[in-house]
């Protein structure tokens, strides 16, 4: 069994060496920073010693699970390793720089992998001397807990690199799927008007945020409404996942950022972890408007645009449609793959729907995909 590295011991890092070690691996955990691999190492025990108390492990487990892991600040240490994924800051510079440092410790068969969730996977390989070793390997946060694991090849990834990295990966019992190597890869791409959509509709003074969670939740089947969820996320953080998106497409109108957010980051007001975001969590919730024929109107406004982005996502070939269901049912917990809900209300209803709202604010942002305009001409289902 091939040594695993994660360079990086913040949640995401910490949760990935988590998965490799329980499956058995041996795991080399390294961060530089003052403070990052201790606060690690007893945030693990605590989670392993809860597993232990839940019975979803035994004493044995855990003891095993962490006698595979090295803490370690010594960036040597990742030498011998068959798999090194990197989960640092979101900054290509940084990124290029570690992954030069990471080619020259390891064999030539070691394959490097990305868990950006953002930045491009063929500018992170430009920088090593061996490029094809080089894949995005996306996790989803708690990385113990969510399924759903994008894989993604650059232009320079070679076919036995991306085959050896699902292979690791489906063998740790997650649910893979293969994206293009674009902005936002299959799910940060496609959940975006989820956020954008429920935001602009609050900003036109339709609903409050509350109601607009009430009808994504009740009416939709949504297990969060996009204003829990974006609080649970971290304002900070799911505005510079919108602006990065934004200005990777070139300034696309239907990734545009929201003042509403823009303006709740620059307040300190990012959610659950600062006590205040769109919710004040110290003091009561407020009341939704349990009105469901707005609710409907909200839901239909919202999920036609989710959609459209999943049909163009398979329309630019970002994905195959099962690949494209599947990231958001398992990696965004969608109560349906949005291709198939498409099916189910009716393709033709959906382009009519974006068409009316096309004409209504007369913005790019509504325009139809091809690809729902190609399948209403010629009579045709997703599934």
């Amino acid at each position: 069994m091939i040594k695993v590295s994660v360079i990086g011991a913040g949640t995401m890092g910490a949760g990935i060496a988590q998965i490799a070690a329980t499956n058995g691996h041996k795991v080399c955990l390294y961060d530089s920073f003052d403070g990052a691999i201790e606060t690690a190492e007893t945030k693990l025990k605590k989670i392993l010693d809860r597993l232990v108390e839940k019975e979803r492990i035994t004493q044995q487990d855990n003891e095993a699970i962490l006698g595979r892991i090295i803490f370690t600040k010594d960036i040597k240490d990742v030498s011998g390793s068959g798999l090194v994924i990197e989960a640092i800051i979101e900054n290509l510079e940084i990124k290029q720089k570690v992954f030069t440092e990471i080619e020259s410790l390891v064999d030539e068969d070691c394959i490097i992998a990305s868990n950006t969730s953002s930045l491009s996977i063929a500018s992170i390989a430009n920088a090593l001397k061996k490029a094809e070793r080089v894949v995005g390997i996306h996790f989803f946060n708690p990385a113990p807990l969510m399924p759903l694991v994008e894989i993604i090849p650059a232009v320079q990834t070679s076919e036995s690199t991306l085959t050896k990295a699902k292979a690791i990966i489906d063998s740790w019992k997650k649910i893979t799927v293969i994206a293009k190597d674009t902005p936002g890869f299959i799910v940060n791409r496609v959940a975006r008007p989820f956020y954008g959509e429920a935001l602009r509709i609050y900003e036109e003074g339709v609903a409050d945020f509350a109601t607009i969670d009430w009808a994504m939740r009740e009416i939709g089947g949504f297990r969060m409404g996009p204003f829990q969820l974006m609080d649970y996320i971290g304002n900070d953080i799911n505005y510079t996942v919108t602006e990065t998106v934004f200005t990777a497409f070139y300034f696309d109108s239907r990734y545009k950022p929201s003042f509403t957010q823009q303006r709740m980051m620059e307040a300190g007001y990012l959610g659950r972890k600062s006590g205040r975001g769109y919710y004040n969590y110290l003091a009561d919730t407020p009341k939704a408007i349990e009105d469901r024929e707005l609710g409907k109107i909200i839901l239909w406004r919202v999920l036609v645009m989710l959609i459209n982005e999943a049909a163009d996502a398979l329309f630019l070939n970002i994905a195959n449609k099962e690949d494209i269901d599947l990231a958001m049912t398992k990696g965004v917990n969608y109560p349906k793959g949005l291709l198939a809900w498409a099916d189910e209300i009716g393709v033709e209803n959906v382009l009519n729907q974006l068409k009316n709202l096309q004409t209504e604010y007369g913005e790019d942002r509504y325009r139809p995909s091809p690809l729902l305009k190609r399948m209403v001409r010629e009579n045709k289902t997703f599934y």
